[in-house]
């Protein structure tokens, strides 16, 4: 499936870290920034949730709720939460819903070897629920600023 700007939000229903069910139409009303990252403690992974963290107050100003979705565990998204004080809900897509909802989970290649993985894409969502922007070349040490441009 692949996702344009203009189109509706696919509604999406997922476990934060702390088991809770996150729904999409939770944020009606508010802008939501839906970022799709590979694994929690990677170099690049780590950079840009912490982008994040550090303008989150920025983010939060100009209107903006922010949700990290990989499909790592709950477990797994609170250890990354606690050793990097992220401010913001990471969701555990651990059965790929999410990820295939998106188009996020694609064919990947390192080193010759190709695998099936989370692209970092990050989605731009209105309080309508409709796709205002999509970051498909993700600066992971400027992250935030794309989103503020």
């Amino acid at each position: 499936m692949t996702l344009n700007i203009g189109d509706k939000a696919p509604a999406f229903e997922g476990r934060d870290q702390n088991g809770n069910t996150v729904k999409l139409s939770d944020y009606r009303g508010k802008k939501v920034v839906l970022y799709f990252y590979p694994k929690d403690n990677t170099p690049g992974c780590t950079t840009q949730s912490c982008n994040l963290r550090d303008n989150y107050s920025d983010l939060k100003k100009a209107g903006y709720e922010v949700i990290g979705v990989s499909i790592d565990s709950e477990k797994s998204h609170q250890n990354f939460i606690s050793k990097y004080e992220l401010p913001f809900t990471l969701l555990a897509d651990t059965d790929k819903k999410i990820v295939e909802q998106y188009g996020v989970w694609q064919e990947k290649s390192m080193y010759g070897r190709k695998y099936m993985g989370t692209m970092r894409y990050t989605f731009v969502i209105d309080e309508e629920g409709t796709i205002q922007d999509i970051i498909t070349k993700v600066k992971t040490k400027e992250h935030a600023a794309q989103l503020l441009k």
